[in-house]
């Protein structure tokens, strides 16, 4: 089999792993019916849609000639592995570590940790413009998240709200 274009190829394989992990996944809940949906309904649909838009990508990606053939490029490893520290600082950040006594540091400082740690994976990284968006970001997420959804998680440092 000969593979058209490699990106198509391998960005359908991905949408098919992440359309069967959900559509697993999902079966440890109640599917119930469409009139009414039980919590593993909307993981399940996802899942089916993802599957058959992996199915569609892979298949066209092996039968359509393209000019250039698009080829994989190398692995952009400084993006990847700084997006993946963001996600898992921002998460300690938020909620602590308790079994170190790492106490919680909030919303607020997990946003600008999280921007900050993020905006590194960029090729071009402005202190200012990342504080501007950390500024806006957790002003917009204190009130979109505690003002109008009144979500109960902390907002400050514990060692700051007591």
């Amino acid at each position: 089999m000969k593979i058209k274009s490699q990106k198509d190829f391998f960005s359908g394989l991905m949408f098919l792993g992440v359309g069967v992990a959900f559509s697993w996944g999902a079966t440890n809940y109640s599917i119930g019916t469409g009139a009414r949906m039980g919590p593993g309904y909307f993981p399940l649909l996802l899942g089916v849609i993802m599957m058959i838009l992996g199915a569609i990508i892979t298949f066209k990606a092996t039968v359509i000639e393209t000019e250039t053939g698009d080829k994989i490029g190398a692995w952009a490893w400084r993006p990847l592995c700084y997006i993946i520290s963001a996600n898992v600082i921002f998460g300690i950040l938020l909620g602590g570590l308790p079994k170190i006594g790492l106490p919680s540091m909030g919303l607020i400082a997990a946003i600008f940790g999280l921007t900050f740690v993020a905006a590194k994976a960029g090729d071009r990284f402005d202190f200012k413009e990342v504080l501007i968006l950390s500024i806006v970001l957790s002003v917009l997420s204190y009130l979109a998240f505690i003002k109008l959804l009144n979500l109960q998680f902390p907002v400050w440092p514990s060692f700051i709200s007591g």
